[in-house]
C-alpha cells in the first residue's frame, strides 16, 4: 500500500488520474451482464445461434463466455489482447512472440492454436485482419490474425467467446472458436475515464483517457454512440542481464588496454528485451440503429483507430563492426517505428421478406501501415549514412456483403425448428510496398584502415549491407494479391422434445485463388438428463484458408558471414510460394487447412452454482508454417543450379545465399479440457459475493510432418525447435480464480492465476542443451473501487500484485547481455504494475 500511495502522491498532480471500474471478472462458461442475471443463467447469447430462436448461455449446445463491459475496464491492462487473456483461460499473450512486426501486432494464441484460428466478429459481422505479418515470430509464426487492441475497450457492451468450431455457421478462420464484440448500445448518457499506472521499478508509464456518448434518434427508439480512447504506453525497462565487466562493449585501444568509457556505460544491453514499444494509440468507434416504422432497421457502426509505435528491434555494442563510430560512437539501439491507420465501417437493414427475418449488410476494412526505422543506419554506406528511413507499406483490406434470413417453422416438436440461411461475398486485397532503396541496398563501404580503436579492430572489412535488425522491403518483394469468395450457409436448430436439442448446420465457399472449394458441416446437441443437470457436445468439420500474405509475402535480409578475415556479403530471402525459385525447393500453392472438431461436455446448475466441464480435440490437416532457414548443401547446390541463377539474373539478383517460405507442412491434434465453476452468496448485511474457478488444459501433438522434396532429403525442413514452439511454448495449462464482493457501493475484485509450464527450445537441431523449461506461476491481480457519488467512482489496483518474474536463466546467457527471463512469458517481463482511475458518468 505503501506503494500505491506513492503512485497517487506522483500522479494527482496530472489530471489523468485514474480509476477504475467496478469490478469483477470471470472466465466462466455462463458469465453474464448483470450479477443477478449471472447467478440464474439468463444472458442471451447471438453468437453461434442463426435465426430467430435466441439462446441463453445456460442452455447453449456449445460452450460460450460472455463478458461484460465492467470486466473489461476493472484492469489495468491495456488493450483487448492482455484483458481478454487475464481474463479467458484459453488465451494466452506471449510477452515477447519474435522479432519483426510481431511487437507491434503481438500473437495470441487460443487452446494452444494461434489466433488465425478464432473468428473474430463484431455485432456479428467479420473484422478485416491485420497487414502486420508474423514474419518473424516464433509463436504463431507467420500469422496475421484480426488484431483485437485495435477495437476501443470502452466501445463494448459485451464480449461473446464461442469456444468450439464454427467455420459451417461462419466460415474461414472460425476453428477453435470465435469472439464477437458486441458494441455498446446504450441510448443515453456517457461516461467519461482517465487512467493512470506504472510497474513497480521498471517504467512503463501509462496514460490513458476515454468518453464515451449516447442519444436518441428519431421518436422510435433509434440511437448513435460514440466512443474514444487515447492512451500513451512507454517502454519498461529491460529486464536483461547486466553485462559482466570483463567483457568488453568498446574496441580495446591502440596498446591493447581497455576504453575507459567501460565503467560508465549502462551495462544492462538488452535493450529490445521485455516491453520495447512505446506507443500512442486513439481507437474511437460509433454505434448506431434507426427504425423505419415496426417493419424494418437501418443500422450502421465503425471502428477507426491510429497507432504510432516505437519500438527498440537490435542493441548493437560500440565493438560490433556496424557501430560506425563517426555515428555512434557509444553503439546504439535500433527502433523500428510504426504508423498505422485502420478502420471498418459496416452499414445494414433488417425486415421482414417473405415470412423471414432479413438481414442485409456490406462491411469494408482497411489496415494500413507505414513502417520506417530510426535511431539506426545502413553501415554499408558508410558514415554518410542516415539515421532514419521508409522501409514499406502493408495494406489489408475485406469488403464483406452478407444476406442473411431466418424463420421458424411449427412442425408439432416441443418448440418451433429454426431455419436460418444466407449468403456471404468477400473480396479481399493485400498489398506490400517497396521501402526506399537506402532501406536494403549494399553501399559496397569498406571501414579504411587507420589508428583508432574502430579502425585497427575493423580495418579493411566490409559492414553489413542494408539496415542492421531489419530490412526495407525491396521492389522485387513488393507485391499485390486480390481474391474474392462466395459462400452459402444453412442452420437448422430444433427442440425435438423439451428436453432435446439438435442443430445442424452446412456451408459451401469457393474462392477465386489457390484455396478453391471447401465444404463444412457442424452437428450440436444438448440434452437435460433432469432438471438443472445437461449433457452436450458435437462434431464439426471446418477450414481456415491461406492469408493473402501468406500467399505473396516476400522479403530480402541482407547478412554477411567472414571468410578468412573477410566479410562476405549474403542475401537471406523469404519466397512467396508460388516464386519459382522456390518451385525448385518443392513449395506449392498453399491450400486450405481442414479440421475436424469434437467436443463433448455436462452442464451442472443448482440455484446460486454453476458447473460446466467441456472436453474437445482439434484435428488439423495441412497446417501452414514456415521451413527452416535453407542453407544446407542440398540448398545450396539448388540455388546455384542454371535454372536458378536464370532466375535471380532476369531480376537484377546476383544470388541468394539461403532461402525460406511457407509451406502446407504439418497436420496436428489438440485435446483439452475446459471447467468453469461460479457461486453466488447474498448475505443482505455483509453484501454479495461471488466466487468464479476456470481450468483450461490443452495439449498439441504432431501427427505428421511433410515429406521432403526429393532433392531435399537429406535438409531439415521444420526442425526441432519449430516442433517445439508448436507444441510447448504456451502454458499447458492455465487457472484462473475469482472472488468479488460487493458492499453498498464498494466492490472488490482479487483474481489469481496459475499459469502452467511452458518451454523454449534452443535452436541447435540436434542437441537440447540451450532448451529451457520454466515453471508454473500464480499471478495475483487486485481491483479496489469505490462509487463516492452516482457520477463519479474511483478504483486503484495492481496487475500482478506481488511481482512476481518468470524464472531466470542461467549465468551464461546472463554475461551475454540477452534476456533474463525468456521470450514467452504469459504474464509479462516486466514484473508488477499499480494502476488508479477515475470515472465519471453524465
Amino acid at each position: 500500500m505503501m506503494i500505491l500511495a506513492t503512485l497517487l502522491k506522483r500522479t494527482a498532480s496530472t489530471a489523468s488520474l485514474i480509476a477504475a471500474l467496478s469490478c469483477a471478472a470471470h472466465a466462466a462458461d455462463d458469465v453474464t451482464a448483470t450479477p443477478d442475471d449471472a447467478a440464474e443463467g439468463s444472458a442471451i447469447v447471438v453468437t453461434g445461434v442463426r435465426g430467430a430462436r435466441p439462446r441463453t448461455v445456460a442452455d447453449s449446445p456449445v460452450p460460450i463466455d460472455v463478458i461484460d463491459t465492467r470486466e473489461l475496464q476493472a484492469t489495468g491492462r491495456v488493450g483487448l489482447k492482455d484483458i481478454l487473456g487475464n481474463i479467458v483461460p484459453s488465451l494466452t499473450v506471449p510477452a515477447l512472440g519474435g522479432g519483426g512486426t510481431s511487437s507491434g501486432a503481438k500473437p495470441i494464441s487460443i487452446r494452444g492454436l494461434s489466433g488465425d484460428y478464432v473468428l473474430v466478429l463484431v455485432n456479428g459481422k467479420r473484422r478485416h485482419a491485420t497487414a502486420l505479418i508474423n514474419n518473424l515470430s516464433r509463436i504463431s509464426g507467420g500469422s496475421t490474425p484480426v488484431d483485437i487492441d485495435l477495437i476501443a475497450a470502452n466501445s463494448i457492451g459485451r464480449v461473446e467467446v464461442l469456444r468450439d468450431g464454427a467455420a459451417a455457421q461462419y466460415g474461414s478462420d472460425a476453428i477453435s472458436g470465435v469472439i464477437n464484440f458486441i458494441l455498446d448500445a446504450t441510448p443515453e448518457g456517457g461516461e467519461f475515464a482517465t487512467t493512470a499506472g506504472s510497474h513497480y521499478e521498471k517504467g512503463g508509464e501509462l496514460f490513458q483517457q476515454s468518453v464515451s456518448y449516447g442519444t436518441r434518434l428519431g421518436a422510435d427508439g433509434g440511437f448513435v454512440r460514440f466512443a474514444v480512447e487515447g492512451k500513451y504506453h512507454d517502454r519498461a525497462d529491460p529486464s536483461g542481464a547486466i553485462v559482466a565487466d570483463s567483457i568488453d562493449l568498446y574496441p580495446r585501444l591502440a596498446d591493447g588496454a581497455r576504453d575507459p568509457r567501460e565503467a560508465t556505460i549502462d551495462r544492462n544491453r538488452a535493450g529490445n528485451y521485455g516491453r520495447t514499444n512505446r506507443d500512442y494509440i486513439v481507437n474511437g468507434s460509433y454505434n448506431a440503429e434507426l427504425p423505419l416504422g415496426d417493419a424494418a432497421t437501418l443500422y450502421s457502426f465503425s471502428t477507426l483507430s491510429y497507432r504510432d509505435i516505437k519500438d527498440g528491434r537490435g542493441q548493437f555494442n560500440a565493438n560490433n563492426v556496424n557501430s560506425l563510430p563517426e555515428i555512434y560512437p557509444n553503439g546504439f539501439l535500433a527502433k523500428r517505428r510504426i504508423r498505422e491507420t485502420d478502420f471498418q465501417l459496416t452499414a445494414g437493414l433488417r425486415t421482414t421478406l417473405a415470412g423471414f427475418d432479413a438481414d442485409f449488410s456490406s462491411s469494408f476494412g482497411r489496415d494500413d501501415v507505414k513502417l520506417n526505422a530510426v535511431d539506426t543506419l545502413n553501415p554499408s554506406l558508410g558514415p554518410s549514412s542516415k539515421t532514419r528511413f521508409f522501409m514499406g507499406k502493408q495494406i489489408s483490406s475485406l469488403w464483406v456483403n452478407n444476406a442473411d434470413f431466418s424463420r421458424t417453422f411449427d412442425l408439432g416438436l416441443a418448440e418451433p425448428l429454426t431455419l436460418a440461411l444466407g449468403l456471404e461475398h468477400r473480396w479481399e486485397r493485400f498489398q506490400n510496398k517497396a521501402g526506399e532503396p537506402d532501406s536494403y541496398r549494399d553501399g559496397g563501404y569498406v571501414i579504411p584502415a587507420g589508428t583508432t580503436p574502430f579502425q585497427l579492430a575493423y580495418g579493411g572489412q566490409r559492414p553489413s549491407a542494408s539496415l542492421v535488425s531489419f530490412t526495407g522491403t525491396t521492389a522485387a518483394d513488393a507485391f499485390v494479391l486480390t481474391r474474392n469468395n462466395i459462400a452459402a450457409y444453412v442452420d437448422i436448430g430444433a427442440n425435438l422434445t423439451k428436453a432435446w436439442f439438435v442443430g445442424v448446420a452446412g456451408r459451401v465457399e469457393h474462392y477465386t485463388d489457390s484455396s478453391g472449394d471447401t465444404v463444412s458441416g457442424k452437428f450440436s446437441t444438448r440434452y437435460e438428463i433432469a432438471p438443472g443437470f445437461a449433457i452436450r457436445g458435437g462434431v464439426n468439420t471446418g477450414f481456415r484458408a491461406p492469408s493473402l500474405a501468406q500467399q505473396g509475402f516476400s522479403t530480402s535480409q541482407n547478412t554477411s558471414v567472414t571468410v578468412n578475415g573477410d566479410r562476405i556479403p549474403q542475401l537471406v530471402k523469404f519466397l512467396a510460394p508460388n516464386d519459382p525459385i522456390a518451385g525448385y525447393f518443392g513449395a506449392r500453392p498453399l491450400k486450405p487447412e481442414k479440421s475436424l472438431n469434437f467436443t463433448a461436455g455436462a452442464t451442472f446448475e443448482r440455484g446460486p452454482f454453476r458447473l460446466t466441464v467441456d472436453g474437445y480435440q482439434i484435428r488439423i490437416e495441412d497446417r501452414i508454417v514456415k521451413t527452416e532457414i535453407l542453407n544446407s548443401a542440398e540448398a545450396r547446390a539448388i540455388l546455384a543450379s542454371p535454372q536458378v541463377t536464370s532466375v535471380l539474373a532476369a531480376r537484377g539478383v546476383p544470388g541468394i545465399s539461403s532461402v525460406q517460405f511457407f509451406i502446407n507442412g504439418v497436420d496436428t491434434r489438440t485435446r483439452g479440457v475446459d471447467i468453469v465453476s461460479e457461486y453466488t452468496l447474498r448475505t443482505g448485511g455483509l453484501g454479495d459475493f461471488r466466487f468464479g474457478a476456470a481450468y483450461s488444459y490443452n495439449k498439441t501433438k504432431i501427427l505428421h510432418v511433410a515429406d521432403n522434396p526429393d532433392n531435399l532429403a537429406n535438409t531439415i525442413l521444420f526442425g526441432r525447435q519449430a516442433r517445439a514452439d508448436l507444441t510447448g511454448a504456451t502454458p499447458r495449462d492455465k487457472l484462473v480464480l475469482n472472488g468479488e464482493w460487493t458492499l453498498v457501493s464498494f466492490r472488490s475484485l482479487l483474481r489469481v492465476t496459475r499459469f502452467g509450464r511452458y518451454g523454449e527450445a534452443g535452436s541447435s537441431q540436434t542437441s537440447t542443451v540451450d532448451d529451457r523449461s520454466f515453471s508454473s506461476k500464480w499471478v495475483t491481480d487486485l481491483d479496489i473501487s469505490a462509487q463516492v457519488t452516482k457520477a463519479i467512482t474511483i478504483a486503484v489496483g495492481a496487475n500482478n500484485l506481488f511481482d512476481v518474474y518468470p524464472d531466470p536463466v542461467g549465468v551464461i546467457q546472463a554475461n551475454t547481455g540477452l534476456g533474463l527471463y525468456g521470450n514467452f512469458a504469459p504474464f509479462g517481463l516486466s514484473g508488477g504494475f499499480y494502476y488508479a482511475r477515475l470515472g465519471v458518468k453524465f
